[in-house]
């Protein structure tokens, strides 16, 4: 892709994301009914379809992300509102006045979000979240100059990242209940953030 993510692109990857986030809510729920509330995916697709209803047109990729951010927070309920609401705002504070972003500034803008999720949900690696799908996102794209390839390899390491939650003990929220009983459960919460990445590979591609 020789564009760069503008505005339109991103605009579209949300619409996108939306879409998946209601043909998988169902799944998503199981996955969340399994270790947590079971409500993950209904969260996400009522949180997205508010997110497109009021996009509107913003000026800026760091605009748009704030608009999401705070739409998320307002309208996605349990954690993963604050979660995902924080991932976009703090990477829209990383976006700054750039009108496009390329390889480059996208991996310092969605490094800023993991960076933002980690503080707020007090995780790390291993702790069975979507932190396990986002820091594997955020080392895939270091070093990569071609943003089509940096996409994809940050969306398969993602996807990689939630499939390895399997293996792991919970140490946050209600899964964190259950102890060893976790393992050989996918954590929602990678899993849709894997989803929000392959979007933006798929729409960027």
């Amino acid at each position: 892709m020789s564009g760069g993510l503008d505005v339109a692109v991103l605009t579209a990857w949300l619409g996108r994301v939306a879409v998946r986030y209601a043909a998988e809510q169902g799944y998503l729920c199981d996955l969340d009914a399994a270790i947590g509330d079971g409500d993950h995916g209904a969260n996400l697709a009522r949180g997205f379809t508010a997110v497109v209803a009021k996009l509107g047109q913003p000026a800026s990729p760091a605009a748009l992300f704030k608009s999401v951010g705070m739409t998320l927070i307002g309208t996605v309920g349990g954690a993963s509102g604050p979660l995902y609401g924080t991932l976009f705002i703090d990477m829209g504070k990383a976006a700054g006045e750039s009108t496009t972003l390329d390889a480059a500034s996208w991996a310092k803008v969605l490094a800023a979000g993991l960076a933002g999720v980690a503080a707020r949900g007090k995780a790390q690696p291993g702790d069975k979240t979507m932190i396990d799908a986002l820091t594997p996102a955020v080392q895939a794209l270091q070093g990569e100059t071609d943003l089509t390839a940096a996409l994809t390899a940050s969306a398969a390491a993602a996807v990689h990242g939630a499939e390895a939650t399997k293996k792991l003990i919970a140490h946050k929220g209600r899964a964190s209940y259950l102890g060893e009983r976790a393992i050989g459960h996918q954590d929602p919460g990678a899993t849709s953030l894997a989803m929000l990445l392959q979007g933006l590979a798929s729409e960027a591609g």
